[in-house]
């Protein structure tokens, strides 16, 4: 796995944390979930790139 996915990999599960704490705190919201879905989809798709 190189530094960049690594990176995008750190960047996905911190987004996840602060998308988690924004829902407890303020309330779900839709759109902020869908761009973290978008986000770990991007992700998977170096990961799978990285790994081919």
């Amino acid at each position: 796995m190189s530094g960049s996915t690594k990176t995008m990999g750190m960047v996905t599960l911190g987004a996840l944390v602060l998308t988690t704490a924004y829902t407890v705190a303020l309330g779900s919201n839709g759109w902020l979930w869908f761009a973290w879905i978008v986000l770990g989809l991007v992700t998977l798709g170096l990961v799978a790139a990285g790994d081919s």
